[in-house]
């Protein structure tokens, strides 16, 4: 009985992620969050970025939703994804060098990006005034105070900002 329920949901998951493909390229330009628009919560609820986060932690603590190259390639590979694939894997190494203003990691992480490294010292200057506003306690919020500077005051320092 559980396979028969769990095969249905992957199924449908599937389906709707089949479904869903064509709005994917068609809203290439929104703004990627990986917690909300990939993996399987983002195949589940696809409308509803705040029930696929809730689903994706709840599955494997977002892990899936950062990595998931196979189920959702249109939108999830990308250089947002891979800077939220690096900073789910290294949080407590990043948040370390972020709150120094320097280090391997953060040079990692926004060469992932895309970023110019003249512009390195400026966007990490600006996140940790953000942090220091606005304490982050986990990936996706320091990976949401990343991409904010990068969209709002690093646009032509940064890829596909």
């Amino acid at each position: 009985m559980k396979t028969a329920i769990i095969t249905s949901l992957i199924v449908g998951a599937l389906t709707l992620a089949t479904m869903n493909s064509a709005a994917a390229e068609t809203t290439n330009n929104k703004k990627l969050n990986p917690w909300q628009d990939c993996g399987i919560g983002a195949m589940v609820f696809p409308s509803n970025g705040v029930a696929a986060a809730i689903s994706n932690i709840i599955w494997d603590l977002g892990t899936t939703a950062v990595s998931s190259n196979i189920s959702s390639q249109n939108s999830c590979d990308s250089e947002q994804a891979k800077t939220a694939m690096f900073i789910q894997a290294t949080l407590p190494v990043l948040e370390q060098e972020v709150a120094i203003g320097e280090g391997e990691y953060v040079t990692a992480m926004l060469e992932l990006r895309g970023c110019e490294a003249t512009s390195h010292t400026a966007i990490i200057n600006a996140v940790r005034k953000d942090i220091a506003q606005q304490p982050t306690d986990n990936a996706e919020a320091l990976y949401n105070v990343v991409e904010n500077q990068v969209a709002t005051n690093f646009v032509g320092s940064c890829t596909n900002a």
